[in-house]
């Protein structure tokens, strides 16, 4: 549990790279949730557009709209006084330009209350990147396995294993950093390119399927507390079963509601 009750700022995750502290993200989509990695200490909390799996039950994260984004934002950032809150751009929030980029994520912040955003891309959506940077937005970048692109990749699959496609995983990850984001995420590429890309950026690389050599981590929470079975990622690590403890606790709480244990029947009054 952490003692710090400063709120988290997108400047201290520079500074913890600098101090090479690593940083930790998880995903969370409302209050009660929010409120409870907070009290654990968790760095900064991801409003990732995995809600459209998870929470709405769609096979990809490409019919989450920003209305439901800001939505669970606003929810999150009710839970959240100390952590980071980061918002997902959904699909089309962006790459349709600069301007629209910029009224989204704007609604992003100032309904749904993030602190900062994320997007997907490199080099295609670097002058997006600046522009939000420049009127004050703080931007996280995302590279390796985009799953807004789950279409153009074929599927969710391992990204960097071909000399061409390495190059190119670290070329946008630079080009972020150039166009002023604050932290980039590396998903599912292999370990030694994340180490190359974080030994190179000043900036914070946070991992997902990506090894052990990037400044931080980040899971989708119903995955690492087992409440997501749909389709488990290799590399998510299971820190909880909740999912079977609550199927356990509803067939309890069934079989006391129907043979009348529950509610108790009043004690007799002597």
């Amino acid at each position: 549990m952490s003692t710090r009750s400063a709120p988290i700022r997108t400047t201290d995750f520079a500074e913890w790279k600098r101090r090479h502290r690593k940083i930790s993200v998880l995903t969370a989509y409302d209050a009660t949730m929010a409120r409870l990695l907070d009290r654990a200490g968790i760095d900064a909390i991801l409003v990732g557009d995995s809600l459209g799996m998870v929470i709405m039950g769609y096979q990809t994260t490409l019919a989450v709209t920003l209305d439901a984004v800001v939505h669970h934002t606003r929810a999150v950032r009710n839970g959240a006084k100390r952590a980071l809150v980061i918002a997902d751009m959904p699909f089309l929030t962006y790459q349709t330009g600069v301007d629209d980029a910029v009224r989204n994520a704007g609604r992003l912040l100032q309904e749904g209350g993030a602190s900062a955003v994320k997007l997907e891309g490199g080099r295609g959506v670097a002058d997006v990147v600046a522009r939000l940077v420049e009127i004050g937005i703080p931007v996280m970048g995302h590279v390796g396995l985009t799953p807004q692109s789950v279409h153009q990749l074929g599927g969710y699959r391992r990204v960097g294993s071909s000399p061409e496609e390495m190059e190119r995983v670290i070329e946008d990850a630079r080009i972020l950093e150039r166009a002023g984001a604050f932290s980039v995420v590396l998903e599912s590429i292999p370990s030694e390119v994340a180490k190359t890309i974080s030994g190179e950026l000043t900036i914070p690389t946070i991992g997902i399927g990506a090894g052990p050599h990037c400044d931080g981590q980040v899971l989708v929470s119903y995955d690492a507390f087992g409440l997501y079975d749909e389709f488990v990622p290799s590399f998510v690590k299971r820190y909880a079963e909740l999912g079977s403890a609550m199927v356990k606790a509803t067939e309890q709480y069934i079989a006391e509601v129907q043979d009348g244990r529950f509610p108790a029947p009043p004690e007799k009054k002597r």
